[in-house]
Parts: structure tokens; sequence; C-alpha cells
């Protein structure tokens, strides 16, 4: 267990400063993270995600055998059969890439849109390539050509993506660098990711018609984890009085078989609602039809449930938020939805229903271990950061000498091959939250829709159901950076304002005073972020900095023009799969055709 110190607060009673005195800590791997606060007791209904959240599938062997089923899938649509022989690297791709589909590279960027690395194929584009594609070492997430590979069931997506482009790059390249000569006709980037993406569709389909789920019900012991936290977890917060449900876009079937497997033949008693074939994130918009399934058949009952918690365990497909909160009758703010889609389960579900959000993230435990287990090689980089800072520390307007190009250009030198050993411990594309210094595209997004993040939602055994889940402050660089004990020019003297105020009848003291403090935090708007990756304990912790999350060259915050794309861009399996260039009524964005809804392309 880790402690510190609390001082003392004349505002904090005596005997609660010595209850408080020692913060404790569960072990990382067992912690449920903070970016906003969450008061658990204050929870109605906890929801649930199946894939990859309550179904926790075996890593590498599911990616592995996802890859192999889209390979042969391409040889029958036409592809060379050379492509049999590539073998899955579990090692090379992380989620949070963006694929450009123009040009067939693969970038991992900031929140911002600043390129931190890219390959073009297996191939690590040097600066002066990356500069010759983006002048700007900068790319904006609107432009068409860009998908971004957001979800677990991506993994295989991304991995075969490259080995294709090293493949088909042996030959001629076309003039405008989209593609190459393939004998009598052109292989575009573009094309062979449009390939894939049908591919994956076919074999992430429905029972009837993919092969990867027959796959796994065929040998579930080989893909699906067992793990005993799922039981006592469901049962701990039915004992407490809260409400369960089960939110997939997997099909009746399918769900009944893995769930079986996880909980037994009672499984549906763990729950106070099921709805399956949900078409996330969809679901968060329009909807589809509101059915009742018989649990006996698998087939749709007619005619629209008026009171679905009525029977404990029922099982419903499709339907929208908007007619699960009318039935239901609860607030956004009482409902906790945990799933691992960082778009299609914790977005969409934050950004237009208020629903607090608890985001999955298996990587954690390999981004814990790297963070604890080479603690040298961060401190060392920090040193060097502080060097950089330090070469200009004493400048002003009136300096003229600047620091050597060389001494500069050998600390930048050092900073570089020390972030390249980091990412290294974590893969070939490093890790899933940083480059180095900067934050990553997946880790802003984290930070922004994830009130809660941890590697497992088992994790909840380990807390109470009153528990007080306290966001740090998020300091700004002008706090992070300056010292409560620097010394600042007196203000100007100005007119007393709030004696002003008094003789205006205006006590703004007294108002103060009686304002509803308590109410900023159990009824917290869901506006603004704390800073990510803040430890879960009763209390308030170590401020975090918020300025590393600050954009390098320019460019526009991605996340507010384009929260639609990004919810449905990169579905994986998880969520709808979209296609290049097609568009939604309702979003005008990149998305699947309405019909992949109705013909099972939906997996999560």
């Amino acid at each position: 267990m880790n402690s510190s110190s609390t001082s003392n607060d004349k505002n904090v009673p005596s005997d609660l400063q010595k209850q408080i005195s020692v913060i404790y800590k569960r072990e990382p791997e067992k912690r449920i993270f903070v970016n906003r606060t969450v008061r658990l007791e204050k929870i109605q209904f906890f929801g649930f995600d199946m894939d990859y959240t309550l179904a926790v599938y075996k890593s590498p062997t599911m990616e592995a055998e996802t890859f192999k089923l889209v390979v042969k899938y391409l040889i029958q649509i036409g592809y060379p059969s050379e492509i049999a022989d590539i073998e899955y690297d579990p090692m090379f791709s992380i989620r949070g890439l963006w694929f450009d589909i123009q040009y067939g590279n693969l970038l991992k960027v900031d929140g911002f849109g600043n390129i931190l690395r890219a390959s073009h194929g297996r191939r690590f584009l040097l600066w002066k390539e990356i500069e010759d594609f983006y002048p700007n070492k900068f790319i904006q997430l609107s432009e068409r050509r860009i998908y971004v590979l957001n979800t677990l069931f991506n993994l295989p997506d991304a991995y075969l993506i490259t080995r294709l482009v090293d493949f088909f790059d042996k030959y001629e390249k076309t003039p405008d660098k989209t593609g190459v000569r393939y004998g009598d006709v052109i292989m575009s980037y573009n094309a062979i990711f449009q390939d894939i993406r049908n591919a994956m569709d076919y074999v992430h389909g429905e029972i009837s018609v993919g092969q990867l789920k027959n796959k796994i019900l065929e040998r579930i012991a080989d893909f699906v984890e067992i793990d005993d936290r799922i039981g006592l977890m469901l049962s701990q917060l039915r004992a407490l009085g809260r409400k369960t449900f089960l939110l997939t876009n997997s099909d009746y079937e399918y769900t009944k078989a893995v769930m079986t497997y996880l909980l037994g033949s009672e499984w549906r008693t763990f729950f106070d609602m099921i709805i399956v074939s949900a078409c996330k994130p969809l679901w968060f918009a329009e909807g589809t039809v509101f059915r009742e399934v018989d649990t006996e058949t698998g087939a749709l009952k007619i005619g629209v449930p008026t009171d679905p918690l009525k029977k404990t365990g029922a099982v419903y497909s499709g339907g929208s938020c908007d007619a699960f909160r009318r039935l239901v009758k609860v607030r956004g703010k009482n409902v906790l939805y945990i799933g691992d889609h960082i778009f299609g389960d914790v977005l969409r579900s934050k950004k237009t229903k208020g629903w607090r959000t608890f985001l999955v993230v298996p990587e954690l435990s390999r981004e814990l271990a790297v963070w604890t287990g080479k603690r040298e090689l961060f401190e060392r980089l920090q040193q060097f950061e502080s060097q950089l800072a330090d070469l200009y520390r004493h400048s002003d307007a009136n300096t003229l000498d600047k620091p050597s190009d060389a001494v500069v250009g050998n600390v930048l030198k050092a900073i570089q091959a020390l972030t390249q050993a980091v990412d290294q411990q974590y893969g070939v594309f490093g890790s899933l939250f940083r480059s180095g210094s900067r934050a990553t595209f997946f880790s802003s997004q984290v930070e922004r829709y994830a009130d809660l993040y941890a590697c497992s939602c088992f994790n909840l055994v380990q807390y109470p159901g009153f528990y007080f889940f306290r966001a740090p402050m998020s300091l700004m660089p002008h706090e992070s950076t300056v010292e409560h004990s620097a010394t600042v020019p007196p203000l100007p003297e100005k007119v007393d304002i709030m004696s002003r105020q008094s003789g205006d009848g205006r006590t703004w003291s007294q108002q103060m005073s009686k304002a509803p403090t308590e109410s900023m935090e159990e009824e917290e708007e869901e506006s603004g972020t704390a800073g990510a990756g803040s430890c879960s304990t009763g209390n308030a912790s170590t401020p975090t900095n918020a300025s590393s999350s600050r954009p390098e060259e320019g460019g526009v915050d991605t996340d507010e023009s384009n929260e639609d794309l990004l919810t449905n861009n990169g579905g994986g399996g998880g969520a709808t799969r979209p296609r290049a260039g097609t568009t939604d009524q309702l979003t005008n964005d990149v998305l699947v055709p309405k019909q992949a809804y109705v013909e099972g392309k939906n997996h999560q």
C-alpha cells in the first residue's frame, strides 16, 4: 500500500484529519482510474457490453484466428495465394492508429492531428518522407481518406493492411503514389483497404453466415477467458439493489452461448434486462425496431414491450437509448455503461445521452507494467526535457546569444533516441497512450469521454457500492509551472468592486456562502475534464498537469467538429463498420450503409 500525509486544514475537523491522513491505493492492476467524479451510490443502472468486456477474448489467439479467416476470404475473391503464408504479429499494431487510405500510410497521431510516427507497410517513414506526404506533419480527421482503427477488433485489420501494402509495393508505383500497377490493373491502397473491410464484415457476420463466431463456439475455451469475478461482480451489484443490463451488438444465439459458458445456464438471472443486436452506435441515435426475443426459439415477438423490467432476464432486440430511458424511467447520470469501444460504447453514450462511462482498456496491464518497470527511462526522458528548457531559461527579448544549434540538436537527438527506447518496451508502434512526452489521439479521447477506465470491468469488485471516485484537479500550464510561492507583481489599484456591490445592496459574499456548492460534486455537468490517469481514491489526489495535451504545431481539436465521424469510424467487430465514401442521412459523415444494421455486420 502507498500512503501520503495531508497537512492540517482548519476547515477540516481534527478527527476527520486523522482518518484521511493516510490515502490508501490499491495495486495498479486492480484499480479504476478517474477522469471525472463518479459516486457509485448514485448509479441506479449498471450496463455492460459483452465482447471484450464481460467476455474477455484470449489475445493473440482471437486476433490470429480472425487474421487467418480474413486472408482466406481475400484469396477466395482473387487475391494471390502467396498471402496465405503471412502470419499475424501481435507486437505490431495498437488501437487508435489512423490509416490514410489514399497513400496507404499508418499514422500515430496526437489529439490534435500532429503526426507522431508513420509507416508505409512495415517500414517506418523518415521525417523527410512524412513531410512529403503531409507538409505540416499534420492531418485532419475530417478528411475522408482517414479511417481510425480504434477497436480491439481492428488489430488484425491494421497488421493485414501493412502486410498487403508491403506485398503489392513490390510492383511499379502509380505516379500519384496512391497504388501500384499489378499486371494489367491498378491496385489502389483504397481498393485494398475496402477489400479488407468487406472481408472483416463477412468474417464477423452472424452465426448463419460468419465464420469467426462458429469457430469461437466450436472451441470456446480456446478463445474466451473464464474469470470467477464476473458472477461475483454482478451478484454484488444486484444485492445492493442496483439494476444490471446487458447491451450488445451480438445476436441472441451467440450471446446465449458465450454467456452460458461464462455464467452457466441461469445466466439471464444476473441481469434485469438484456438487449441483443443493438446496432450501436445507432442505438444511441434513432435506433431500430424494439422487440422481445423468444428465449426458446430465438425468434422475435410482435409488439413493443411496455414494462421490460417486469420479468428478470427478459431478452430484447434492437431499440434505442431514448426508448430505453422512457421504459425504465432513469436519468442519464444515473446510468453507468461499461464497454471497450471508445466511440461505439463511450463517446456516443456520454456525448448524446449523458450516461456515466467506464472504458475497459485491456492494454492497460502492459502499459502499467512498463510504466512501473522502466521508471529509469521515463526519469531520463524528463531530465532531457528539463535540460532543453534550461538552455533557454535566462533568455529575454534583449538576449542576443542563442543556444548553440549543435547543443540543442544533441539534446533533441537524445530525446528522440530515448523516446524510441521507451516505445520499444510496448511494441512496434509504442504506447497506446503516448509517444515520449506527447499524448496520443487515443489518450485524448479516453480523457475526454471516459469518466472511469481500467484494464478490466471486474475491478469493480474491489470497491464498495457507495464508493466516491474523486477526480483530481487538472492544472493548466500557468498553474503547473508556477509555484504558489512565486513572486508576482501586485495588481494595480482599482475601485473596490466588492464595496461598490455591497453599497448597491448586492452582498456577494453572503450569497456565495449560501450557494449550493455541494451540488457541483453530486450533479456534475459533463463539460470539462479532469486529468486522465488519476488515482481512484476517496479523496482528492495530487493535481495533474494538463499541459501535455496542448497542440504542438497548430491544428484544430478534432473532437468538436467530428464527433459523429469518430463515433462511427473504425467500427471493428464491435460497432457498425463504415466504408469510406458512404454517408448517413443523420450525420452526413462516413458511415456504413443502413442495410448493414439488418445484415448482421455488428459483433459487439
